[in-house]
């Protein structure tokens, strides 16, 4: 069982693993068209419905292959939308005697993209599945990583319906807020005043932890990185027919290998 460290042999860290032929995705060189198709096939057919996107997710290690992934199902979605722009600042505890302000222009700061905070453009359509980047109020079930449904969109707040967990089915309305990325990688610090909303017709295996799914696709561009993290996307399914596995190499073939990380000294510590 991946859960215990014993999946892809007696190796510690790194392991390589085979997926079953079953799970298995080919990609003929077009990975996300591939995945896309096979987690939303409805959306060629030019429609979907609310339930039918309540379940079903694709999942990857990296924010970047999601980006790009809910980029593609922004598109292929065809719905009453409206795009949001966010107003950026530097914090003011950042900006000595303005240098900062003078350095890092409007256009600049639209332009940072960084992990937990919404992206300057934000395009949503109604039925769109997205996520909560804030905790806003934990009884009602809006917390960090909450999923909803788009209902209804206007100029200063959206109105979504929760998925899962004990409010699942209710209508709720979210706030612009005012959020600082953590990233410590960023010389400075930024304000972005947007929606706490991000597109999750994709999302990071990371921010899957809870969810459960009928339908999920696991894009592995990049193999797992983090102990557990294969486990935590295998498990999200409650039924196994339901995941399919996706594993393109470099020369955009599919491969039926892949890598599998646990730390024993975790569970000697437990």
């Amino acid at each position: 069982m991946p859960g215990n460290g014993t999946l892809g042999g007696p190796n510690d860290s790194h392991a390589k693993v085979e997926i079953p032929k079953e799970m298995l995705l080919p990609s003929n060189g077009d990975y996300i068209s591939t995945i896309v198709d096979s987690v939303f096939p409805m959306f060629r057919q030019g429609g979907s419905d609310f339930q039918q996107m309540e379940n079903r997710v694709i999942l990857a290690p990296t924010l970047d292959v999601v980006n790009a992934v809910n980029e593609y199902m922004s598109d292929l979605h065809v719905a009453e939308s409206q795009t949001y722009l966010s107003c950026d600042s530097v914090c003011k505890s950042d900006s000595t005697n303005g240098i900062l302000y003078d350095m890092h222009t409007p256009e600049f700061l639209n332009g940072l993209k960084a992990s937990g905070i919404p992206n300057h453009s934000l395009t949503l359509k109604i039925g769109s599945p997205v996520m909560l980047l804030r905790n806003i109020d934990h009884s009602m079930g809006l917390c960090n990583g909450t999923r909803l449904i788009i209902t209804r969109l206007s100029d200063h707040v959206v109105e979504a319906k929760i998925v899962g967990g004990h409010n699942a089915g209710n209508v709720v309305l979210i706030p612009r807020m005012s959020m600082t990325p953590t990233d410590t990688r960023l010389p400075f610090k930024f304000q972005r005043r947007q929606f706490p909303l991000m597109l999750s017709y994709a999302m990071t295996i990371n921010k899957s932890q809870g969810q459960t799914l009928t339908h999920v696709g696991l894009l592995l561009k990049k193999p797992v990185f983090v102990h557990g993290q294969l486990y935590v996307a295998a498990s999200r399914i409650s039924n196994p027919s339901g995941l399919k596995i996706l594993i393109p190499n470099e020369g955009g073939e599919s491969s039926n290998y892949t890598t599998n990380v646990v730390y024993h000294e975790v569970f000697n510590n437990l």
